[in-house]
Parts: C-alpha cells; structure tokens; sequence
C-alpha cells in the first residue's frame, strides 16, 4: 500500500489522499484548497491523478476543503461511487450545490461589475454540475466495511460536525488510519465518540497543532460581546460556516438569553443552507446530544431570511441586532454585503468565531486591516473586531496529542496534514517526545509506501 499526499500537506485545505494497492486507486477526500491565491489557483489545475483511474472517492466529512472538488472531478472523467456516512450524504446535497451557485453568483457579479481579470469570469462548477454528482454517493453505516479491488475501508465517528469520521484503509497487509477532522470531545453538539480500530499507521491532522482553545464559558462571553454592542446600539455581525458553526453560536444565543445575561434582540440568519442544515440536526439526533425540541427551541431564537430581498433589507437594518451569515472566514458569499454595510460604522462589532486561513478577509481582520477589498472595491473597517476560538470544532494541541495517544499505532507512525507549518512541526514535536513515535509531515505531492 502506498498513500500520495494531494492536498492539505504543508496547509490547511485542499483535502486528498490518493491510497494505491495495486492497481486499485482510492481518493481519501477530495477538497477545495481555500486561502492564499496561490493555493485556490490549484482547483484551477488538472486534476492531480487522472480520475478515470479511480476506483472510489471516500469522504471524511462534508466540510467544502475535504468534498468541494468533487463535481470537478466528475466532469474530468471520474465514474466510480463516493462513499461516505449517510449525514455527511446529506450535508453535501446542501453544500456542494450552495457551492456551485455560489460560484456562479461569484462570476456573474464580476462580469456585471467587470473586476475579474478573466472575460468572462467562470465559475469553477456550477449547481447543475454539483446536483449532478450527488446521484453518485453512496452512505455506509459507522462500523461497516466496504471492499473496492484490493482495499477495504470503514467510517468510525469522530466528532467534529454531523457525519463526520475517521477512515480505516486495509490492504493486503497494511492499514492507515486518516483522522479527517478529529472534534472536540466537549462540544455541545457534535461529541467525539466511540474507540478506533488499530493501524499501522496514522494520517492526522494538526490544524491546531500549536494552541490551545480558550476554557472560557462560551455563553457568558458570546454574551457578554453582544452586551457591549447592544449598548452602542449596534449590529453584531457573526460570520460563520454554516454547518455546525452556525448552530452553536444560534445555542449561545439562545442560552444568553435564557440566562437573562443580555436583553433579547432579534437575530437574523441570513443563510439558506444553514436553515437546511439545522433540519438535518433533528433528523440525525444519533450524531449530536441535542433533542428535538432543544433543537426547534434554538431555531426559535432566530429569523431564517433565505430570499436575496430579505438578505438586503438587512443591509438597511438599525441596531440592536445579531445576524449570523456565511461564509466564516469571509471568502465568499452574503456576509460580504454585510460587511460592506456594517464594517464602517464603529458601533458595529464583527465577531470572528474560529480559525481563519491566512489569505482569507477573517485572517486581515485579524491582523488590523483597516480596510477589505470586497467585489472590487475598498471597504472602510471601523466596526470592533473580535475573535474566539471556543467555538471550533477542531481538536486543539492536548486534544489532538490524547486522541492519538489513544490509538493502536502498531508501526508507530504519524503523517502530519492538515495545518500551517508552525502547527504541524509544533505536533511533530510533542508525539515524537511524548510517545516516542516517528512522525512525518509530507510534502504536496509526496507519495510514501506504508511501512
């Protein structure tokens, strides 16, 4: 058996492993590279294994940096199935057709507004394209093996969002384990659950391989920003993804209020696929802790403004206010007519909810920019900036270092993914001398046989 590392090897995103047993060749997630331009030209490239070769995609989890290629590489030839959990299949029936039309809208606004340097601007798959692809997923339950040629593989829950999981890649006489994303083993709503199968190896990532996430009490500083900003009679302004981040900051909310820590104000999610979405957390209730009816009593904290007529009129909107819109680090999407409208006034507060990829607008505001290039235009940052990291579904360094130090390792051996260069030599350090392992951080491209 042998593993190429495709994606997220030296960065974040990008997500693809390309796992070969003789001639069998299975793609380990299949993600957009986001950040950095450098990095988002790649989705541009060819494909970088030629996908009539494939045999089957398998997917960890349906965040857009391990699934968004997907449709790409539908249209480049590939014709196998794409495996995954059945609530990772439905996360992407909503995310990777957002995505398409997203990218359209992207492309339409810049041909109308003429700053794309391409005429005309394209989209790199459009909604059709992305429906199109789902008619090849295929849900396998956690615990089971699916066998394509010579490799089998199964889903283990780990965490992190709805569905999302490690997977087991078995050879003729070699195994490795690829964490996906490995969550939180106290976040309210996706905990990390179950025990893993033993590997001989280990594919982790190491988004927070160098920090550690704040103990603070989410509601009561979630609250407690919120208390400011209403008192200058302001719009919390909230970017967030969509899929498990917007909830828990719609449970923060709701818990604020409840505990009468900050006066009701309205919240508005202006967001399509996040109203999706949190139907799909009442119909998975195996993959989260909430029930039913705490799920229908944080969706009453919020309006769902879905039609692009209610989404500008809140661009119009006097505070006090909460709205919660996508995308989280701020790369695309409605909450950039947000932050046109709002990031100038000083009253106003933009609330960053977890890591923000470097090249992204979330990463500038962090390092204090004063102003955004948004659709071709410089927009003026006046608003107070503030960033939590409690909220991230991400294991952080000590929660990383135990969930691998929880597993049978049997060769001993980690590859390190998923994170900047500080984070990944940072976690290098700490499994080589805290328990002696060898550990490896590959380079974009790089292919190594399974010891």
């Amino acid at each position: 058996m042998d593993i190429q590392f495709l994606g997220a090897a030296g960065t974040v995103t990008g997500s693809k492993h390309l796992v070969s047993e003789g001639d069998t060749r299975v793609l380990v997630d299949c993600g957009l590279f986001q950040g950095l331009k450098a990095f988002r030209r790649k989705n541009w490239d060819e494909p970088p294994v030629d996908p009539r070769q494939l045999d089957a995609v398998v997917l960890t989890h349906a965040h857009l940096d391990h699934t968004g290629y997907v449709p790409v590489l539908i249209k480049k030839g590939f014709k196998g199935k794409i495996y995954c959990t059945e609530p990772t299949r439905d996360l992407c029936g909503i995310l990777l057709p957002d995505s398409g039309y997203l990218q359209e809208e992207d492309a339409r606004y810049a041909n109308r507004k003429g700053f794309s340097r391409h005429d005309p601007a394209l989209p790199l798959y459009t909604k059709e394209e992305a429906v199109r692809s789902l008619n090849r997923f295929q849900a396998v339950p956690f615990g089971e093996e699916v066998t394509v040629g010579g490799l089998t593989f199964r889903f283990d829950p780990v965490g992190h969002i709805l569905g999302a999981s490690t997977v087991l890649v078995t050879g003729r006489d070699r195994s490795a384990l690829f964490s996906g994303d490995v969550g939180r083993p106290r976040n309210p709503l996706t905990p990390l659950e179950g025990e893993f199968p033993p590997a001989d190896v280990v594919v982790m990532e190491a988004t927070y391989g160098n920090r550690l996430h704040s103990t603070v009490d989410p509601v009561a500083t979630i609250g407690g920003i919120l208390k400011e900003t209403v008192a200058k009679g302001g719009i919390l302004l909230i970017p967030a993804f969509a899929v498990g981040r917007s909830q828990s900051v719609l449970w923060c909310l709701h818990q604020a209020f409840e505990k009468g820590l900050v006066p009701r104000v309205p919240v508005y999610v202006n967001s399509p696929m996040a109203t999706n979405v949190t139907d799909l957390y009442r119909k998975h209730h195996a993959y989260h802790r909430l029930t039913d009816d705490q799920c229908r009593a944080v969706c009453g904290t919020a309006r769902f403004t879905p039609s692009v007529e209610e989404s500008k009129q809140l661009n119009r909107m006097e505070g006090p206010a909460v709205i919660i819109s996508a995308s989280g680090m701020m790369t695309g999407g409605r909450i950039l007519h947000h932050v046109r409208s709002f990031a100038p006034d000083k009253n106003n507060t933009i609330l960053l909810t977890g890591y923000q990829a470097p090249g992204t607008r979330g990463a500038s505001l962090l390092a204090g920019a004063e102003e955004l290039k948004i659709h071709g235009q410089y927009v003026r940052v006046r608003a107070k900036v503030v960033q939590v990291d409690f909220l991230s579904a991400h294991g952080d360094r000590q929660e990383l270092l135990d969930w691998v130090g929880g597993l049978e390792c049997r060769q001993r051996t980690v590859f390190l993914v998923h994170g900047e260069p500080s984070s990944l030599d940072e976690m290098r350090r700490r499994i080589e001398e805290s328990m002696g392992y060898r550990v490896h951080v590959p380079a974009l491209d790089q292919r190594i046989d399974v010891p």
